[in-house]
């Protein structure tokens, strides 16, 4: 598959998170009764958003394909729990699968916290050759643990978004920035350099914005449109801070009682899925800035680019020495690199 994405111009946001939607009951999302394998997954996407709607295509596809078979029942919008709950669910049987952040990824293994890098990719172009070429290795170890990936899922370009503009670093540091709770390094790796993190469930971000316990946080403009944060956020910073990605996993032990035909239907059609989104929530990405604008969001022209990238090269190299997964940074700088130099520094 060709790509040719660039970092959408003024800029793309970014944050699969969302929140707690009503409790749908059971009967609502019931697999057709002539189901041998119903899988039950789980979702943080908001219930209608364009990843809502893929996955529901998905499900579709693989009821079609395996001839009834198989069906797929979405819990969508954080109705089944944040990311830990769901992985926990998982791990007993409760759920099947489930499209996680890359902050869900990362808690299944560590080597993903490589795409929580900040500025480490410039474009999409460079984010898709190292997710193709690392794709057989982060395969392999997500299945060491228990689960299969199907397929990547593409959020969008990360901004901060915040109550009073953000131009400088400073200026983020006078602000509450909403980091996920669960991650304890990150949240001291924010403190020690002079941050004010705020450990929350995705779930409770809206709450934390209306009530101050949260004035800035990072997130892309789709997510931020279809979950109103923009309106608690009127303020969009004008740079990507990184490419939002996640992955949707089912269990290893709910993949193994599928027949080998069936596995490799479903694959096909997962992969078609990933396809669809990078094409789709670029798109959408662009038209949420314009509706936001339209809307009274204002965008924050940064005056000193250098200053953040440095910023983020010093982040880089604080979070190298707490990684685990250091040899997998170091591949895919390497590879990123690799992509830059041949391609003219794409991205820059």
């Amino acid at each position: 598959m060709q790509r040719t994405y660039r970092i959408p111009r003024p800029g793309i946001a970014a944050t699969l998170l969302a929140l707690l939607a009503p409790l749908l009951a059971a009967t609502q999302l019931a697999a057709p009764a002539d189901a041998r394998v119903a899988i039950k997954m789980a979702t943080l996407a908001p219930d209608g958003s364009v990843w809502d709607d893929l996955l529901r295509e998905m499900g579709a596809e693989w009821q079609e394909a395996t001839g009834g078979e198989v069906a797929l029942r979405i819990y969508a919008g954080g109705v089944a729990g944040d990311e830990p709950d769901v992985i926990r669910k998982m791990r007993i049987g409760q759920l099947h699968a489930a499209s996680l952040t890359i902050a869900g990824l990362s808690s299944l293994d560590p080597a993903f916290e490589i795409f929580e890098i900040p500025m480490f990719f410039r474009s999409y172009d460079e984010l898709f050759h190292v997710l193709d070429e690392m794709r057989p290795t982060l395969e392999k170890r997500l299945e060491e643990r228990g689960y299969v990936l199907l397929h990547w899922m593409h959020g969008g370009w990360v901004h901060f978004f915040s109550k009073k503009p953000i131009r400088t670093v400073d200026d983020l540091r006078r602000q509450k920035l909403f980091v996920w709770a669960g991650n304890d390094d990150l949240v001291q790796l924010w403190r020690k350099n002079g941050f004010q993190p705020v450990a929350l469930a995705a779930t409770d971000v809206m709450t934390g914005l209306q009530t101050g316990m949260v004035e800035a946080l990072p997130s892309t403009p789709l997510a931020a449109l279809s979950l109103q944060w923009f309106q608690q956020t009127p303020y969009m910073q004008d740079i990507g801070l990184a490419p939002l990605i996640g992955g949707t996993v089912i269990t290893v032990k709910t993949w193994n009682q599928l027949s080998p035909d069936q596995q490799s239907k479903l694959r096909k059609i997962a992969l078609a899925t990933e396809g669809r989104l990078e094409k789709e929530v670029p798109r959408q990405d662009e038209k949420a800035v314009t509706q936001m604008k339209q809307r009274g969001l204002s965008l924050v022209e940064v005056p000193d680019q250098k200053e953040w990238r440095d910023a983020a090269e010093q982040f880089t190299a604080y979070k190298r020495e707490q990684m685990e997964a250091v040899d997998l940074l170091d591949t895919a700088r390497r590879l990123r690199d690799a992509y830059r130099q041949s391609h003219g520094g794409a991205g820059e």
